[in-house]
């Protein structure tokens, strides 16, 4: 009884923490004051399991469904976390990626109960006062964005908030970490998404996104409250905008327990995906030539650990670095360009290689030009890698690496079905949305999902650690990422 002696009756039964609606035995009820506010039937665990799988499969779409899990959450966690246990492969999209995307989309129309903190740019001067009205004093993982890239759908303000609450949900089913040791955090510094501004329901900070010195000092006074108040918290960084998630990383690393999910998380999953494909082709990381369609936050993450490799393996810093052709936007990222950053001139190549090469150069040009063995995309511009591209890459290398990353489904830069197909069954695939089996050639081949669940399956077991080994540890656990005949 001593986990619920500080609470009673309806203060208990409203703590989604402490609540366990009919399953509290008859001696339960009588200590804690519950007769008369449950139905008399005391049910097992595993009876409130069969009746919440009922109301959820009665839900008639993807987002009815997430409204009802996330509201079953805000009312028995318990119960909550044992349904996602009992239908994890089915539940786990709707939770989390892809039907989370739209749940940030509609945050403020769904919204129904507090949970995290909305630390809004307002109140900058109030932070240490507000991180302390936390629900939970104890937090070992906090997740915080300010909603600016969320997923592939950009600019959701306050609605980024989904992203935390669906990620910390996961790092509770899979990780093993208490709910009330986790809390989700949305910086709340306004938001230049039009829509979300005219819309009357918006529950943000209705004001344009701050920028520049005010958005750095902001970022500075939560993260000196976080110091102050839980020194010891996992502070997790998860979708901000690219000129923003790098300065932050590289300002508090050194100085706190703390990762950029997209940077450093993606790059460790996308990694272990490919040592496991380079395993099959049997040719060593150091012959690649790896092609990226996404030259971003995460794109340039996931080619720092891969060049990092390359390095241990036996290639000079140059030597690496050239076999790496990113491409944005706006081509391929060479030392004729202008207004690169930094972290983009490491992968610009070099002018010597260029001649004869047109300014500007595209995937197409790309693939026709160089005999690339690795294709990563982490652009979320659906479709991007299409049969001409990928059939020219097939045409070159007998086993093609092609890893269509981006998020949500609908962003995916190509659908695995279509990758075997145009590769004649030879492409080893793995994809950062989740896909149904594909059928081919009689058989069923499973289409592996590099997603960041890898990195929560080693959180619980490393809290005390160094954001490093978390991170080395989701490589391992991630080398099994890959779908191939």
């Amino acid at each position: 009884m001593s986990s619920y002696s500080v609470v009673r009756g309806m203060s208990l039964l409203d703590s989604p923490i402490t609540n366990r609606g009919t399953a509290f035995t008859e001696e339960e009820r009588t200590i804690l004051g519950l007769h008369g506010l449950l139905p008399h039937h005391v049910e097992s665990l595993e009876e409130q399991v069969s009746r919440a799988y009922e109301a959820y499969l009665r839900k008639d779409d993807d987002v009815e469904r997430h409204i009802y899990l996330r509201a079953l959450q805000d009312t028995n966690e318990v119960l909550f976390y044992r349904l996602l246990l009992e239908h994890i492969e089915e539940m786990t999209p709707i939770v989390y990626t892809p039907v989370v995307a739209a749940g940030c989309q509609q945050f403020s129309h769904i919204y129904r109960r507090p949970r995290g903190l909305f630390l809004s740019y307002p109140l900058r001067d109030s932070m240490a006062e507000l991180l302390r009205n936390r629900p939970h004093q104890d937090v070992d993982v906090m997740v915080v964005t300010d909603g600016e890239r969320v997923l592939g759908i950009g600019d959701q303000g306050v609605g980024g908030l989904g992203i935390p609450i669906g990620k910390l949900s996961l790092y509770t089913l899979i990780g093993g970490i208490h709910p009330s040791r986790t809390l989700p955090v949305i910086l709340d510094v306004g938001t230049n998404n039009v829509e979300r501004l005219n819309d009357p329901q918006y529950l943000g900070w209705r004001h344009e996104r701050i920028t520049g010195r005010a958005y750095m000092d902001f970022v500075d006074q939560f993260v000196q409250a976080v110091r102050l108040g839980l020194p010891s918290t996992c502070l997790q960084w998860e979708d901000f905008a690219t000129p923003h998630a790098r300065p932050i990383l590289e300002r508090y690393r050194d100085t706190m327990l703390t990762f950029n999910d997209d940077i450093q998380g993606t790059a460790a999953v996308a990694m272990g995906a490919i040592m496991a494909a380079i395993r099959v082709t049997g040719t060593p990381l150091r012959e690649q030539q790896i092609v990226f369609l996404g030259a971003g936050s995460a794109g340039i993450g996931v080619a720092d650990y891969l060049r990092e490799a390359m390095v241990a393996e036996g290639l000079t810093e140059d030597q690496a670095r050239r076999r790496f052709w990113m491409i944005d936007s706006k081509g391929l990222l060479d030392s004729r360009r202008s207004g690169l950053r930094a972290e983009q001139m490491v992968y610009a190549q070099p002018f010597d290689r260029m001649a004869g090469w047109p300014e500007k150069a595209g995937l197409a040009e790309v693939m026709g030009r160089i005999e690339a063995t690795v294709l990563i995309g982490l652009s979320t511009v659906g479709g991007a890698f299409t049969e001409p591209v990928v059939r020219e890459m097939a045409r070159k290398t007998p086993r093609p690496i092609i890893l269509p990353l981006s998020n949500p489904t609908a962003k995916s830069e190509a659908m695995p079905d279509d990758l075997l197909r145009w590769t004649e069954g030879r492409a080893l695939v793995a994809t950062g949305s989740p896909f149904a089996p594909v059928e081919f050639a009689g058989r069923r081949v499973p289409i592996a999902q590099c997603i960041k669940i890898f990195l929560l399956l080693v959180l619980a077991v490393n809290r005390n650690r160094t954001a490093t080994l978390i991170l080395l540890a989701a490589i391992i656990l991630a080398s099994r990422a890959i779908a191939y005949i």
